[in-house]
């Protein structure tokens, strides 16, 4: 059979049918495997220099470790309770768990914005670690997961594009040498600053900077294309951070460094957690339940990826009330939001790299320019820029793109936590959209077969003389009953209309296949009366096909099918046509 790619008719719910392609990466399976092979061996061999790095990146950890100096505590490692709770409560058997630069980056950002006195500073980091932990073990005790599919894919691209740009900028002021920045999570306030202090940049720096941002991506670049150097990539991190450790030793350069770290195991912080009711507990809840989602969507969205590559399911809720815990846990043990993005082999290397750095190593990366660790942070969440998935959503289907636009827009020009509102508005509007505005379709039988499927989809299809037969593909509720209504009157013209044009037999019958009807409301069977009634008055006979169980049962029970007598159920719309003509042919 042959697929149009378009018609010339009026009706954009079915004629202006597309060959459309799927949302996924384009590389042959062969080439997947590969690829996610690759990726499961970077996972691992980056797992515990990883976390050593962003125990160093954090923003708010490195300003509390500069405010605070050498007796400040231990303050944002995530490499041992946390595992531990979750190898015990989660599911999925491959994914590790460590602090995730995306919710942490954007968490410190925020507290930032709020406060300056360090003190506070880190008391409201653990407090909203602590609101992000219980907001997720709620969700999963409750199993209110659910909620999460409100993110759908196209408006997480578009968010966590909008987030990486604007971590990436903000790290570019390190990558410049300027020695004052904005605490500000929005684009222009942070290209303002770029530009304001520019008598602060640095030639050195700058040349500095950019020749590991492109080393960093170099390596990315390689591994990505040919998985047996997957090596390179899990590697150049650690190595960028140690050749510009000793580069500055040696040399003495004033480069802007790390300073003095500390050494040993994270203290407990129960006592750190702020409770105090004002707005600064208003707004460290509001930032937890922000790190929360975006902890669990993607530590959620690793687990299954992991999963499904090696053919076992995970359970959303445990998962959700696994990190949850794990993250209150973490809270009171010095710890900031932690979530999933390794295998499970990387929890070993983490635990075993971070043990020795923590207790001897850490006075070693005392010079390790901030350049690099600019340099490495944006390396990092510039793979969260996916642009052919951009292009794809535009190309496949455009509520999706305009979804995306909004949450990525939102979150650039106005705020992140804004931002992720968008996002989930256009979800849900998208879905009462379709909802509300229902796709129906006309079918026609494919000749020689018992099959009827989309006239103006399907070229073989033929129409069945006196009969006109409409599939609904949507429930029917209060929400979209008057557009359906109003819907099928209007085919029903159309198709009078045009068989007075082209002179062929009258129109007697309307067949409405209710296959993917899964559930009517009272508003659905009021239409189903006003309609049968309608068609009465033009001598039309109206017939269902194959509604769902529930629908059959709210259909008898409103006493509505006796008004249709023995002839307006069937199982099939071939029974339907072959039934119906027998009837008229039997009449004299």
């Amino acid at each position: 059979m042959k697929i149009p790619v378009g018609t010339n008719d009026h009706d954009h719910d079915d004629r202006d049918y597309k060959k459309k392609g799927v949302l996924l990466d384009n590389n042959s399976d062969e080439d997947d495997d590969d690829r996610n092979r690759m990726m499961m061996r970077i996972n691992d061999m980056e797992g515990g220099q990883q976390v050593v790095l962003e125990r160093m990146i954090h923003p708010f950890g490195r300003n509390c470790t500069e405010l605070f100096g050498a007796s400040s505590i231990s303050y944002n490692d995530s490499s041992f309770v946390p595992p531990v709770i979750y190898s015990i409560l989660g599911s999925s058997r491959h994914l590790a768990v460590g602090p995730t630069s995306t919710a942490t980056l954007v968490m410190g950002t925020m507290i930032s914005q709020m406060v300056s006195e360090p003190h506070l500073h880190l008391r409201l980091a653990f407090t909203a670690t602590f609101f992000a932990g219980l907001f997720q073990a709620s969700f999963g005790l409750f199993r209110l997961g659910f909620i999460l599919d409100f993110l759908s894919k196209a408006t997480l691209i578009g968010f966590m594009a909008g987030v990486a740009i604007l971590v990436s900028l903000q790290q570019l002021q390190g990558l410049l040498g300027l020695t004052r920045s904005t605490n500000e999570m929005q684009l222009l306030p942070v290209i303002s600053t770029l530009f304001k202090y520019r008598n602060e940049w640095s030639g050195q720096i700058i040349i500095m900077g950019f020749c590991f941002l492109t080393f960093l991506l170099g390596a990315k670049r390689i591994s990505s294309k040919w998985p047996k150097f997957f090596w390179v990539s899990a590697a150049a991190p650690l190595a960028s951070v140690v050749f510009s450790t000793l580069v500055a030793f040696i040399l003495q350069t004033k480069f802007k460094h790390i300073g003095k770290l500390p050494n040993g195991i994270n203290p407990p912080s129960a006592n750190l957690l702020y409770f105090k009711i004002d707005p600064y507990m208003g707004r460290a809840i509001e930032i937890g339940i922000l790190a929360g989602i975006l902890s669990l969507a993607e530590g959620i969205a690793v687990g299954r990826t992991f999963a499904s590559l090696q053919n076992y399911q995970i359970d959303g809720n445990r998962e959700m009330l696994a990190l949850g815990l794990m993250n209150i846990a973490g809270a009171c043990c010095s710890c900031f939001v932690t979530t999933g993005g390794r295998t499970q082999l990387s929890n070993t290397m983490t635990g075993i790299v971070v043990l020795v750095t923590m207790l001897f190593l850490m006075q070693l990366f005392i010079h390790t320019p901030d350049v690099t660790l600019a340099a490495i942070i944006i390396t990092a969440v510039v793979g969260l820029i996916d642009v052919k998935a951009m292009v794809n959503l535009w190309r496949l289907d455009k509520l999706d793109f305009l979804a995306c636009s909004c949450s990525f827009f939102g979150v650039l020009f106005v705020s992140v936590q804004t931002g992720l509102l968008v996002a989930i508005g256009a979800s849900v509007f998208k879905v009462i959209l379709h909802l509300a505005r229902p796709n129906t379709i006309v079918l026609g039988n494919i000749p020689g077969t018992q099959i009827y499927n989309s006239l103006y989809r399907y070229t073989d299809t033929k129409r069945v003389p006196s009969f006109l037969i409409l599939g609904i593909e949507s429930p029917i509720y209060f929400l979209n009953s008057t557009y359906l209504q109003e819907r099928i009157l209007r085919w029903i013209r159309d198709e009078e209309e045009r068989i007075l044009r082209d002179n062929e037999l009258p129109l007697k019958c309307l067949i409405i296949d209710m296959t993917a009807v899964t559930d009517i409301d009272t508003n659905g069977l009021e239409l189903v009366s006003e309609l049968k009634m309608t068609l009465a008055k033009k001598s039309l006979q109206m017939v269902f096909v194959n509604p769902a169980a529930s629908v059959m049962e709210k259909l008898h029970c409103s006493k509505i099918m006796d008004s249709f007598g023995s002839k307006g159920l069937y199982l099939t719309v071939e029974e339907a046509v072959s039934d119906i003509s027998s009837s008229w042919e039997a009449l004299p």
